[in-house]
């Protein structure tokens, strides 16, 4: 099956697990006439998306409270904003995509890119690369596990960054200060900054109310920002004073 109908056979494998409750590989590659390698990646990505539980040989359903759960927990507006920085992206770009879970929801919109090369630093973002049919090449910034912000962080994710250059880093943000760039509750800002360093383009994925947001650890500043994607829920006015302070705003 062509890589464009990737989207539609998983669709086609959440339909058909709803009907039965469970599926096996060998069934799925035999009904989508392709091999068993392909049924397994689109079962990691499907239970990374949070909508089934890979077993032996195949998946079981999700009991339909925990579906509505995850669906909750990614906002229509971090898909809007994730589809938006999408298409800055050209094939064979080499980004780096942050943890968190705007930068995660942009991993589903790489499925048409081409000869893409990823860094990331957060496991749960690999494993949706991974799970990719275009099979991006995967980098790992290594380091030192940070529970809280579930990352890896640390010189020694620091030196990997250092060791590459790249076209686009996406990332995120808990709070945007207008005077002074991006804020964060993670105390642990230098794995950021040097994100921002080595790559050619930074660009900010934020949801419009955690703009003006109060929290106290600068993270980047404008100078290292070129681009800020957010949704339609700013005024013009605040439009206007994040347009001031040189970086290019694209409303989703």
């Amino acid at each position: 099956m062509p890589k464009r109908n990737t989207q539609q056979r998983r669709h086609n494998i959440i339909a058909d697990l709803n009907l039965h409750g469970e599926v096996s590989v060998e069934s799925l590659a035999k009904h989508f006439d392709t091999s068993e390698v392909t049924i397994r990646k689109d079962l990691a990505a499907l239970e990374n998306s949070g909508l089934l539980l890979r077993r032996y040989g195949g998946a079981v359903a999700l009991p339909s409270e925990i579906t509505e759960l995850k669906a909750e927990t990614l906002s229509e507006q971090k898909r809007k904003i994730a589809k938006r920085a999408s298409t800055l992206i050209r094939d064979h770009n080499r980004i780096i995509i942050d943890s968190g879970q705007t930068t995660a929801a942009l991993v589903s919109e790489l499925a048409n890119k081409n000869g893409l090369v990823v860094m990331t630093n957060a496991l749960s973002i690999a494993n949706e690369i991974h799970a990719l049919e275009s099979e991006p090449t995967l980098l790992m910034t290594g380091g030192t596990w940070d529970s809280n912000s579930e990352a890896f962080q640390g010189q020694v994710a620091e030196q990997v960054l250092r060791s590459y250059d790249f076209d686009q880093l996406f990332i995120g943000a808990d709070g945007i200060d207008i005077n002074r760039g991006t804020t964060t509750f993670n105390e642990l800002i230098g794995l950021s900054r040097v994100m921002a360093e080595v790559a050619r383009e930074v660009i900010v994925l934020v949801e419009s109310e955690k703009i003006t947001k109060k929290i106290p650890n600068l993270e980047l500043s404008w100078e290292q920002i070129h681009t800020l994607i957010t949704d339609d829920g700013l005024s013009s006015e605040m439009q206007e004073a994040l347009t001031n302070q040189g970086v290019k705003l694209i409303i989703a």
